[in-house]
């Protein structure tokens, strides 16, 4: 059995210097933006009367499904923290952990590298065990930086437990999906495959808890994500949620490397479906084949997008009633003549739900140079096609995308909303509302088409800017940021319907600008050397 495992500390050190700059980012980023966070919280609501005054505003339906549960009766800056910032957090560490185990399993299997690795004298499950070795090392590395960061900040309701269970709950939740992603990474027959069957987990994990807070608990209990906000930091401090995670991480790495010693190198056990004997007409087309190759993953997002309308839309039946008897939420949410408190909430969840749209139209616009980097262009471009023609495409393609997820939201929210409501809710203000994010969702895409043409080696920083957009979005009305810092994002620029007047010359130049910065990219991909 050693033999299995044969050089195993060879290969741990070998993937620990590949993502030395990777690993030391997230390990740094993310305590540093924890520790930024709790400082503005604390400027913010220096009282303990400010904090009570915060938790009257997050006591309805819409808010506990955003942001999960809270020890609102005892708000301490510390119980503030883990309300706000702990469930966003821990989808970020999942997502991290998912993308770094597909990478280095599957990823590196479709690249043909692993082929290289099992020529050594290796064990079998060599590289698997590394590379669990290094998440382990990875997560236990962020738990503690995380925990003993927090512990030695100056503020009261911030103890060592507390402090310490944060960091677990990040930790834990980031095995988890590493879990996850190995067990597909030999389930699937791809790196693509594998890595959006374990997206997709963590966003039912993410609807699902967030349906059970609000109506049938049991959701949460099932729901991964819903642990995180079952640990209760710095109010109950409980840990057997911790231990939850890390005994479905346990069974995750163990059925990874039970089906890693069974199946043969590069296969897979989900057999994928044998496609035709004749391309169809379409698919002989640029825009054809981009679309067969993001098909399963298009579909799977609208699908999430359809389930975050509805599962937003199905708490509105019961703000009115939460706004009739909260004056705090009255004062929060200025009345504005001819426009419901409902509609006005309304407006700023759809603004969440823009950017999270935005999220799978820029994934099908980097496709085009993810398969560049794995030489699958050149036979494209042999034949009678231009890169112009290839590049328009995938950006057709993506502005598509981008239309039907907006779309799809806005009729979830609508859908739900107005079986929840007793009232009707108005499909033309709802469906106007999100699609005016529409301008700012182009300009996305087309900064991602801008940096294919230009940079591809950097075309990741457009998520380091949507993460920005959601940032100052999210946590712009909160941390009071200036005017300037939300209209650097092009989301700080559409108005929030129907509480505010359409501006139609803001549409046109975030239209303006996202043709500008495509025909940048386009002219800019039509004269660089391929793979960078």
């Amino acid at each position: 059995m050693a033999s299995e495992f044969a050089r195993s500390g060879i290969l741990f050190r070998f993937i620990m210097k590949k993502e030395r700059f990777r690993s030391l980012l997230w390990l740094v980023g993310v305590p540093c933006f924890t520790f930024i966070i709790t400082f503005a919280l604390d400027d913010l609501y220096p009282t303990q009367q400010a904090r009570d005054g915060m938790a009257e505003g997050m006591r309805n339906p819409a808010m506990t499904a955003m942001v999960g549960p809270g020890d609102l009766d005892h708000y301490t800056l510390g119980a503030m923290t883990a309300h706000q910032m702990l469930l966003f957090t821990a989808i970020i560490v999942g997502l991290m952990n998912i993308l770094l185990v597909t990478r280095h399993t599957r990823g590196d299997e479709e690249k043909g590298r692993m082929e290289i690795i099992q020529s050594l004298p290796v064990g079998r499950l060599s590289n698997l065990h590394a590379m669990l070795l290094m998440v382990c090392v990875s997560n236990l590395l962020l738990a503690l930086v995380t925990g003993f960061g927090l512990a030695t900040l100056p503020f009261d309701g911030m103890g060592l437990e507390g402090s310490l269970l944060y960091g677990a709950v990040l930790g834990g939740i980031g095995l988890f999906f590493a879990g996850v992603a190995a067990l597909f990474a030999q389930l699937s027959g791809s790196n693509r495959g594998a890595r959006g069957y374990a997206i997709t987990l963590l966003v039912i994990a993410y609807l699902m808890r967030g349906i059970g807070d609000v109506t049938v608990e049991a959701l949460s209990w099932i729901s991964p994500l819903g642990w995180v906000t079952k640990a209760q930091v710095y109010a109950h401090n409980d840990w057997w949620p911790v231990c939850l995670m890390f005994l479905g991480s346990a069974i995750g790495f163990a059925g990874a490397y039970y089906l890693h010693s069974i199946r043969d190198l590069g296969a897979g056990f989900l057999n994928e479906r044998p496609g035709r004997k004749q391309a169809s007409p379409l698919l002989r087309t640029p825009i054809g084949l981009a679309w067969r190759l993001q098909r399963t993953g298009t579909i799977a997002w609208g699908i999430g997008m359809l389930l975050i309308g509805l599962s937003y839309g199905s708490v509105l039946g019961e703000l009115e009633s939460f706004f009739q008897e909260n004056e705090m939420m009255k004062q929060f949410l200025a009345e504005a003549p001819g426009v419901s408190l409902t509609e006005q909430f309304i407006s700023k969840i759809i603004t969440v739900m823009a950017i999270l749209a935005t999220v799978p139209p820029v994934m099908a616009m980097n496709k085009l140079y993810g398969e560049e980097k794995r030489n699958r262009i050149e036979p494209v471009l042999g034949r009678a096609v231009s890169r112009t023609r290839l590049m328009t495409s995938y950006g057709l393609l993506s502005a598509g995308n981008g239309f039907v997820m907006l779309s799809l939201a806005a009729i979830g929210l609508w859908a739900a909303g107005t079986a929840a409501m007793e009232g009707k809710l108005a499909f033309g203000m709802v469906y106007s509302a999100a699609i005016a994010f529409y301008p700012a969702l182009l300009v996305m895409i087309g900064t991602s088409a801008m940096l294919i043409g230009l940079l591809p080696k950097w075309n990741a920083l457009v998520w380091l800017y949507l993460f920005y957009s959601f940032i100052v979005v999210y946590l712009g009305g909160l941390f009071q940021f200036p005017e300037w810092v939300a209209q650097i994002s092009p989301f700080g620029h559409i108005p929030q319907l129907p509480v505010e007047e359409m501006d139609v010359s803001k549409v046109w130049l975030l239209t303006a600008v996202a043709i500008l910065l495509a025909t940048v990219g386009w002219m800019g991909y039509k004269r660089r050397d391929l793979h960078g």
